[in-house]
């Protein structure tokens, strides 16, 4: 069994550097590592083969909780928090008692024109990136392209509210304008939601593959990007409602684009058969 090594100073240089990971939503990019807090995430990490640089575990729960000991036994290397330093490393107001450390994911490759996308266009709320990004992984969609002025991906208010979607899916962030126009002449379709066009959703066949452009929660998709656009759909609203939570409109657009995958994935065996 691991030894681990005992933290009890608030002037700890890890105590420093995981305090500011945990309030600086863009800290990650400065420092190369990502603070994942809570068991949860460091589960999510670990069922998709990731192996973290450190695992950091309250004092009590290394000495009382079997499971967060054997969880933090995962990591290269332990260290154990004075429980009254967890305030510190969190922006929660019930701090974990448990959290990794790992480095940061390296993009080796471009974003591909193959994969079924989904293009963040300056989304600034980090609840609402990290419920699309949940919606993507949950329903096929591989490929995030966040466009510059997105909320940072790896911001510990985008992971809480991703639930590990995380690592499984292909992440890109800073990405120019100018990488969709490479894309959409390399086959990937660029579609977008709009109130304003008489196609509906349900009633149209999508392109596979396909990248659906979600625009800022209050001005919506950037005029120049639209006209980028391959296809523009509406989602019908019997309701009435002005417009939908983007997050919310997301899922219905990732859903449908599943349906239809599966639709067409059975017809092809029935046809086979």
């Amino acid at each position: 069994m691991k030894e681990p090594r005992l933290v009890s100073s608030r002037s700890h240089v890890l105590v420093k550097q995981l305090h500011r990971q945990a309030n600086d939503p863009g800290a990650y990019r400065k420092l190369g590592s990502v603070w994942l807090e809570g068991d949860h995430l460091c589960k999510a990490l670990l069922a998709r083969g990731g192996v973290p640089q450190l695992a950091v575990i309250a004092e009590s729960a290394w000495q009382q909780q079997v499971d967060l000991r054997a969880l933090a036994l995962q990591a290269h290397e332990v260290v154990m928090l004075d429980d009254h330093l967890l305030g510190e490393v969190s922006s929660l107001e019930t701090p974990a008692r448990i959290g990794f450390l790992m480095a940061l994911p390296e993009v080796v490759a471009s974003p591909v024109a193959t994969l079924d996308t989904v293009v963040l266009d300056r989304l600034q709320d980090p609840g609402n990136v990290g419920t699309v990004l949940r919606s993507a992984a949950a329903l096929g969609v591989k490929q995030v392209l966040a466009l510059k002025g997105s909320a940072a991906l790896w911001s510990p208010k985008v992971l809480r509210a991703g639930m590990g979607a995380h690592f499984a899916l292909n992440l890109h962030e800073g990405v120019a304008p100018e990488v969709l126009d490479d894309l959409v002449s390399r086959g990937l379709a660029l579609v977008a939601t709009s109130s304003h066009t008489r196609d509906e959703l349900h009633r149209v066949t999508l392109p596979s593959p396909c990248a659906w452009l979600l625009g800022h929660e209050g001005q919506g998709v950037d005029a120049a990007l639209l006209a980028r656009c391959n296809l523009s759909v509406r989602i019908p609203q019997p309701g009435g409602e002005e417009s939908l939570n983007v997050a919310a409109a997301a899922a219905i657009c990732f859903y449908e684009t599943a349906r239809q995958r599966l639709m067409a994935s059975g017809a092809a065996g029935s046809s086979v058969s």
